[in-house]
C-alpha cells in the first residue's frame, strides 16, 4: 500500500481504523492539567506547596491525607467531571463514524466516552480519574468517585478535607487511591480486562489487510503501550499505514513508504481532515 499525502485519504483508503491517543489529544482538545484555569482553581496550593500543573501535582508529597485528597477531589472534578466534550474529540468521531476502528489511549480523562465514543470500542490501558480503588490492594474492585468528589470538594478548608472524608476501602479499611497506573498496584478490575480482551480479539482480527494505525498525541513517556506496537504492525503487514499527528511526530525508517508524518497541531489537522 501506498503512502497516502492526506489524514482523510490515510482514513478513506483504510478498511480498519486503529487509533492510538495520548496526551496530546485531550490537550489539543484544551484541558486544563495546566493554564489559567489550573492556577485559578489551585492558586493557593501554587501558593503553599509550588504546584504549577496537575501532572506535578500529581506526585507530590503531601503532609497529611486530608491535604492529599482536597488536592486530588479538586484535581478530578476539574479534569473528569468538569471538563465536557470538546470539537477535537467531536471532529474525530465523525471521522470514524460508522466505521470499524477501536482505540486504545494512556488518557484517564473520560474524554473518549463522554464525547459518544463506543465504551465497547475502547481500552483506557492506565486507568480513569473517576475511579478509586483501595491501596494495598487487598481485592481487585473499582468504585465510582463522582459523589465523593463533590461532597470532598464541597467540604474542603484551608487545603484540606474533613478527616471523615478521607476515602476508605470498605472491605480492609486501609486508604484509598485512585485508580491510576502508577505501580505494580494498580487494580485491573473486570471492566479493564473485558476492554483488554475486546482490544486483543481486534489486533487479532486486524492483523492483515488495509489498516491505518492512527496515533495522535503520543509521546515517548510509555511508547510500549501504543507507540512501538504501532510500528511493529505496520512493519509486519505491506498493507497496513501509519499516520502520526504530534509537534514531534517522526515514523521509523522501515515504515516510511507506507506512513504520513504530520508535525502540526491536532486540533487543526482534525478540523481539516473532516471538510
Amino acid at each position: 500500500m501506498s503512502r497516502p499525502t492526506t489524514l482523510r485519504e490515510a482514513i478513506d483508503s483504510a478498511d480498519v481504523i486503529l487509533i492510538g491517543a495520548g496526551a496530546g489529544l485531550s490537550a489539543a482538545d484544551g484541558d486544563n492539567h495546566s493554564g489559567p484555569v489550573f492556577d485559578e482553581r489551585f492558586a493557593d496550593f501554587r501558593a503553599e506547596r509550588g504546584i504549577t500543573d496537575a501532572y506535578s501535582g500529581g506526585f507530590y508529597p503531601f503532609p497529611t491525607s486530608e491535604e492529599r485528597w482536597a488536592f486530588w477531589s479538586r484535581m478530578i472534578s476539574l479534569l473528569r467531571y468538569e471538563a465536557g466534550p470538546g470539537q477535537v474529540y467531536a471532529d474525530l468521531l465523525d471521522l470514524v463514524r460508522g466505521r470499524d476502528y477501536f482505540v486504545i489511549t494512556t488518557n484517564v480523562d473520560h474524554r473518549f466516552q463522554n464525547s459518544g465514543f463506543d465504551k465497547e470500542r475502547l481500552f483506557y490501558t492506565q486507568g480513569d480519574y473517576g475511579l478509586l480503588q483501595c491501596s494495598a490492594p487487598c481485592h481487585d474492585a473499582t468504585y465510582d468517585n463522582e459523589s465523593w468528589v463533590r461532597e470532598a470538594v464541597a467540604s474542603q478548608e484551608g487545603m484540606r478535607i474533613p478527616s471523615e472524608l478521607v476515602p476508605r476501602c470498605p472491605r480492609c479499611g486501609e486508604e484509598m487511591t485512585t485508580n491510576l497506573r502508577v505501580d505494580n498496584r494498580f487494580v485491573q478490575d473486570d471492566g479493564w480486562m473485558a476492554a483488554a480482551g475486546r482490544y486483543q480479539d481486534f489486533l487479532e482480527r486486524t492483523s492483515s489487510g488495509r489498516v491505518l494505525h492512527l496515533e495522535l498525541g503520543v509521546g515517548m513517556n510509555t511508547p510500549s503501550i501504543i507507540k512501538f506496537p504501532f510500528w511493529r504492525r505496520v512493519f509486519d503487514n505491506p498493507e497496513a499505514t501509519y499516520a502520526c499527528v504530534a509537534l514531534d511526530a517522526v515514523a521509523p525508517a522501515e515504515i516510511s513508504d507506507r506512513s504520513l508524518v504530520i508535525r502540526g497541531d491536532i486540533a487543526e489537522t482534525l478540523a481539516s481532515a473532516r471538510e
